[in-house]
């Protein structure tokens, strides 16, 4: 097993990019010296998650921003305030559990629509909500921490109910509870009607995602099952290479520190601290090599299941007609939870429009 892991398939991405951004958006709240460590570490991940957005063009009118694994609502406000003199833009903000210190009070503006769902994304169908259901409006999906099998989850929720059910031009039954598609080894960008537009072909515009805890996700929800097969792999290997993903982090468990209490009243529940007190609680003296193999070895093992879970994730949207990307978007001292995951529609992709 940790041969094969030694041993990951040709085109594996393993050393990711830098691509650490800001945005204007954030920089009052950034310079602001009441901002304790917590809360400032927080900030600088969402003014990069904000300034990559921007970068892909993202940031723009006429579209509907769906937040998954929304806590408070934070990443969305930043959106909004980025956004503040851009008229028609939509927020739905998926969340299943019940969220204390929402800041949706304080959104300014008037004309931008905020919409909570308390609901598993498992069970969410987009093109079932009345706002998208009426408009048919473009969507980017974003997440801030979006631990495990919830951005597989929120990726197929994207990429197949979504996009095929609205560009296929047929009523189609969805798939009971998760509402997938039913054939999704069928492209995306793939209509059976004679729409043009790129917006019709790729209603979800792009994806921007802090990935977290590996060590949560699962077989059965997991988008890259494909990828995995192909290189020989299955769920045994994936129930392993999961669980030793936590090695990545856990073995800094020494360099974290707790946020005061001041600051955790304030903090979302999936805070990059709490992430990683779990992670050391999960993992702490259960492995039989715990005591083999050196904290840097276990955290190289460690990352190298994170990149070969996440390339199954890239090669997925790829499939699906999208430009895919990882890159380190923070640094480790910020967040060792660092790695954001971009799409966006491939035009090479997107058929010619029909005369």
């Amino acid at each position: 097993l940790y041969l094969k892991v030694l041993h990951l398939p040709p085109g594996l991405e393993l050393h990711l990019k830098e691509q650490i951004l800001s945005h204007q958006a954030l920089q009052e709240a950034l310079n602001d010296p009441k901002n304790g460590e917590s809360a400032f570490k927080h900030l600088k991940q969402q003014a990069s998650i904000l300034g990559n957005m921007e970068k892909l063009h993202l940031l723009g009118p006429g579209r509907c921003f769906v937040e998954f694994g929304a806590g408070r609502g934070k990443l969305s406000h930043w959106v909004d305030i980025a956004l503040e003199n851009v008229e028609s833009v939509q927020f739905l903000l998926v969340e299943r559990a019940t969220t204390r210190f929402k800041v949706d009070g304080k959104h300014k503006r008037r004309d931008s629509v905020f919409e909570r769902l308390q609901v598993d994304i498992q069970h969410l169908c987009l093109n079932k909500v009345p706002i998208l259901e009426k408009k048919r409006l473009p969507v980017v999906g974003i997440g801030k921490h979006l631990c495990g099998a919830a951005t597989d989850l929120a990726l197929r929720c994207l990429v197949e109910s979504y996009t095929i059910t609205c560009c296929d031009g047929e009523d189609e039954e969805p798939a009971p509870k998760r509402c997938r598609a039913a054939q999704t080894e069928v492209a995306p960008h793939k209509s059976a009607g004679n729409e043009s537009t790129t917006e019709d072909h790729k209603p979800v515009a792009g994806i921007v995602i802090a990935l977290c805890c590996h060590h949560k996700c699962d077989w059965t929800h997991y988008v890259g099952r494909e990828f995995f097969k192909a290189v020989g792999l299955g769920p045994v290997e994936f129930h392993y290479f999961q669980r030793m993903s936590s090695w990545a982090t856990c073995g800094m468990r020494e360099t974290t520190s707790k946020a005061s209490p001041s600051e955790d009243s304030e903090d979302q529940t999936n805070d990059t601290e709490e992430h990683e007190q779990t992670l050391s609680r999960t993992e702490s003296g259960s492995d039989t090599l715990q005591g083999i193999l050196s904290v840097e070895e276990r955290k190289e093992i460690g990352c190298l299941c994170k990149r070969l879970i996440d390339h199954g994730r890239i090669e997925y949207l790829q499939q699906q007609g999208y430009k895919a990307a990882l890159q380190y978007y923070t640094e480790s001292a910020v967040s060792l939870e660092n790695v954001l995951l971009t799409a966006v529609p491939n035009p090479s992709l997107i058929p010619e429009p029909t005369i």
